[in-house]
């Protein structure tokens, strides 16, 4: 693996701190990228961008953040009536571009982030990203499970004053963490 080049979706700080220092170690050549149109609303899209920045610069990682590229719409749009089924298509989405612009810029593999949470469903991020490789023509997938090393991620991201976030981004996430302490008694979001 050393020096082959690896794009890293990255989908925040605090994910990020394990992911990339465990590949750098490994001698990849790491760029990571920010594109996450599913974190609502706008100003925790900026914490989060603001975190992985941090964690980035940290680890001497470069990181795009594709800003213009923002659009929870696409995201909306994808889990419209799948609220219980909404984070396949936004693995979908994420890994996606995340393949296509690794195709573009010639790196050997990508990877991302969300793989270092225990909160994530792995098996439909690997399949996700199996089917962002088919689709974009190459280059492969990196799967790596960073989990075990979960709560050593945050404990850096609490060293080093990363913002580390309370739901995973989305509408539906934010109303599953906080619907129940802010609206006692509402429904959970429908599919």
């Amino acid at each position: 693996m050393t020096g082959e080049s690896l794009l890293v979706h990255v989908c925040c700080g605090p994910c990020a701190i394990v992911p990339l220092r465990e590949l750098a170690g490994e001698g990849f050549a790491l760029h990571g990228v920010f594109y996450n149109p599913n974190v609502h609303p706008l100003q925790e899209y900026a914490r989060r961008r603001e975190g992985a920045r941090q964690v980035a610069g940290r680890l001497s990682v470069g990181l795009d953040c594709l800003d213009g590229e923002y659009d929870p719409a696409a995201y909306f749009r994808l889990t419209a009536g799948r609220a219980e089924d909404r984070c396949a298509p936004c693995y979908r989405l994420r890994l996606a571009r995340t393949a296509r612009l690794a195709r573009e810029r010639g790196f050997s593999a990508f990877t991302t982030t969300l793989l270092s949470s225990v909160f994530q469903k792995h098996e439909r991020i690997r399949e996700a990203g199996l089917a962002a490789e088919a689709e974009a023509g190459g280059p492969a997938f990196l799967y790596r499970d960073f989990r075990p090393a979960f709560r050593e991620g945050v404990r850096l991201s609490r060293e080093w004053g990363v913002y580390r976030q309370r739901y995973c981004g989305c509408l539906f996430s934010e109303m599953e963490r906080y619907g129940p302490e802010l609206l006692p008694g509402a429904k959970p979001a429908e599919g």
